[in-house]
Order: structure tokens, then C-alpha cells, then sequence
């Protein structure tokens, strides 16, 4: 089973570098960059009952059952809360699991405190193409899905793709939330 090669870990202090997170709230409103970032004014999501409760399972999920293992989609190891840092893709942040398949890939998987729908949300679909696009670059293993457990209303995991079009989509989003980081001009 492969560990994190190479030096993926060079420079990660200087170089500007975003969260998924912060990329996912780019796609939702790319003003959520410039303000955070730009303007340095803090959304103050601590406050948020979601947030807020997100954390709580957060917390739960990485102490309680920690061998437990998804066999029903081919998990045969996982980690929990593995801080991921690329400044070659200038993101870092940390991922619920990584998750290690049958097959030799390896997948992400990102709890969320929401309800789960017919479709993902594009949000979401992008922040698990960024966390695989970590993956595959800090453990040079493949990755070609990801996965999503809507926990608010049960659970139920949802499977996502991840195909060389939604890495390229995933770089183009990452590009333009670095650009309006950088922007002095308030985004449309």
C-alpha cells in the first residue's frame, strides 16, 4: 500500500494555497474569495448551526469505530483526517478519509451534514475532485472516484466520478479563485 512519495511537501509555507473548502465556496460565489481573502473579512462560520454541527460528527466519526471499513465498495485500509498540502496545485487542506480500494486506486470520501438529493451538488462534486487530484499527485496511486456520505438524514453514500474532465474543470475553478485572491477588483 502506498504512502506519500516524493517532495510534495517542499515549500508548502510560502507558496499561496487554498482549502477545497475555500474553492467550493468560490463555485457557490466567487465574491465568498475576494471578501475572506482579499478584504480579510472572516464569515464567522463557528456560528453557523450546520457548521457547527458538522464538526460534531467530524469529531465523532474520527473517534468512534475507527477500524470500521466500507468492504461494500472495495475498501480494504483507510485514513482518517489526512492533511493533504500540493503547492504545485496550490491547495492544501484535510480530507475526511482517504480510502484505499480493491483495485489499487484510491478514493477521497467527504462527510456531509446535509441532506442527501437525486443529484450531488456541484459544489460538493468539485471539492471531491480536488481532495482526488491531492491524492493522486501526494500518493501517485490512481484515482478515479470519490465519494460523498450524506449524513443528515441517514446515511447514504453516493459515488462520484472522477475523470480527466472534471480535473481539468477542477484546475480551471482552482485557477480562477487564485486570480480573484489576488484581485484588488470586487468580482461580479
Amino acid at each position: 500500500m502506498s504512502e506519500p512519495t516524493g517532495n510534495w511537501s517542499l515549500d508548502t509555507e510560502r507558496t499561496p494555497m487554498i482549502t477545497p473548502s475555500e474553492v467550493l465556496e468560490h463555485v457557490y460565489c466567487p465574491r465568498f474569495t475576494w471578501f475572506m481573502n482579499v478584504q480579510n473579512i472572516p464569515q464567522h462560520e463557528e456560528t453557523r448551526f450546520k457548521v457547527q454541527k458538522g464538526r460534531e460528527v467530524h469529531r465523532r466519526r474520527a473517534t468512534e469505530n475507527r477500524e470500521y471499513l466500507r468492504r461494500k465498495i472495495g475498501a480494504v485500509k483507510r485514513e482518517i483526517e489526512v492533511y493533504l498540502a500540493s503547492p504545485a496545485l496550490r491547495l492544501r487542506g484535510i480530507v475526511d478519509e482517504v480510502l484505499w480500494l480493491k483495485d489499487g486506486s484510491l478514493a477521497p470520501l467527504d462527510y456531509k451534514y446535509t441532506e442527501s438529493r437525486e443529484t450531488v451538488f456541484k459544489t460538493h462534486e468539485t471539492q471531491i475532485v480536488l481532495y482526488a487530484m491531492l491524492i493522486q499527485e501526494i500518493y501517485r496511486q490512481p484515482v478515479t472516484r470519490g465519494y460523498l456520505a450524506y449524513i443528515r438524514d441517514g446515511s447514504q453514500l453516493i459515488e462520484v466520478a472522477v475523470t480527466e474532465e472534471a480535473m481539468t474543470q477542477g484546475n480551471r475553478i482552482n485557477a480562477l479563485a487564485h486570480t480573484v485572491r489576488q484581485s484588488v477588483l470586487r468580482p461580479q
